[in-house]
């Protein structure tokens, strides 16, 4: 309780806020910029991945583009760790690759024997843009997001995909001392990061070959719950009987693609609430309106701006989950909706590189009784 009321206090400052700014916002504009956001996210891409790594999945086959700062299918004796870092919504990998670049050389020795990896989940008009192979594996704007298939050149979950890219660093010929990945992302890339925490079937099969997984969410706009309570209603049943959607993927487990709704519910919760999840929620991030935030019923019954919603979901998770909870949030001071301010945040580094966490950056702890450095 003590949690959720100092998030109540933080929130309602900002609420105000978030309300004279509506006042101000005619409804045509809205509709206005939210024309323009679409028409801006089917534009295409300005680059594409020079690299191409084969899926092989039971749904098909497919060349995902990465980034990566050594050849993806050559061995990596030296590589202890891997970084897979995900874009935003504009598909902008290049520029997450940069960033993964930037942490590298202001880790300094810390990043010694570190990997950095960027996949571009690709849509039609990037692939058309560029005349790709018809094997480039493409998904539509918010399926990629979600773990739907994607619609060339087979139906492949980007939750699969995720999977083949893991299971890719558990080849010991390419990679004999591997010790750790990162799935992180930012924004849209880290909504398709923390529901993949939620249903990935990977991570398993790295821990059996000795490889630790991982997961650093940063700031996305919405999370995936596993009922229908939303804290951030103040009256629950009228709240979602005005929006059905919120209890719906991808906000809800309801009407899940077949990658997740073929498991079990309540061992998908059990396993996350176990899984090494660091949620990195910029202090800053409290403009409700800004960076294609989602503003649908179903985002806005998890609260007004992006850090409410993670402050508010993480509260959700510790109330479910009283002792077991291997998970924890770290804020950022000073730094709102920024992957390159976060990631390369003193605190970013501290979480990616199993360092004491600095005093400066506020710790939520989760319920499990651990001990050490950061998950």
């Amino acid at each position: 309780m003590k949690i959720m009321r100092s998030i109540q206090r933080r929130v309602c400052t900002r609420l105000t806020i978030a309300a004279l700014i509506a006042i101000g916002m005619s409804g045509e504009a809205q509709s206005a910029n939210a024309a323009s956001q679409h028409a801006r996210l089917e534009e295409p891409v300005k680059e594409v991945a020079d690299q191409r790594l084969l899926l092989d999945t039971p749904e098909g086959k497919g060349e995902l583009p990465v980034y990566a700062d050594h050849a993806i299918e050559a061995a990596s004796p030296d590589v202890t760790k891997v970084l897979i870092i995900v874009h935003g919504t504009l598909r902008n990998a290049d520029a997450y690759y940069a960033t993964g670049q930037e942490l590298l050389a202001k880790a300094g020795d810390l990043a010694d024997g570190t990997m950095v990896v960027a996949p571009q989940f690709l849509i039609r008009p990037d692939v058309n843009a560029f005349s790709l192979s018809a094997q480039t594996l493409a998904w539509t704007q918010n399926g990629w997001k979600g773990g739907e298939a994607a619609v060339q050149p087979a139906p492949i979950s980007s939750f699969a995909a995720l999977d083949a890219l893991l299971q890719h660093f558990v080849d010991r010929r390419l990679y004999p001392s591997l010790k750790t990945i990162v799935v992180m992302g930012h924004s849209a890339g880290a909504q398709l990061v923390q529901r993949y925490a939620v249903v990935g079937r990977e991570a398993e099969n790295l821990t059996s070959a000795g490889i630790a997984v991982r997961y650093l969410v940063a700031n996305p706009s919405s999370y995936v719950y596993f009922d229908d309570e939303r804290p951030a209603l103040q009256d629950q049943q009228a709240g979602l009987a005005s929006c059905p959607k919120a209890t719906q993927w991808r906000y809800g487990l309801a009407g899940a693609p077949p990658y997740v709704s073929s498991q079990d519910p309540r061992l998908l919760e059990t396993r996350y609430a176990a899984r090494k999840v660091v949620y990195l929620l910029g202090q800053a991030d409290t403009n409700p309106y800004t960076h294609f935030i989602d503003r649908s019923c179903g985002a806005m019954a998890q609260g007004p701006y992006r850090l409410a919603r993670g402050l508010t979901y993480f509260d959700y998770m510790k109330k479910r989950h009283p002792s077991d909870l291997d998970q924890k949030v770290v804020e950022v001071p000073g730094v709102g909706h920024d992957n390159e301010g976060m990631f390369t945040s003193d605190c970013g580094i501290a979480v990616l590189f199993d360092r004491p966490v600095p005093p400066s950056c506020p710790v939520i702890d989760g319920t499990a009784k651990v001990s050490g450095a950061v998950p």
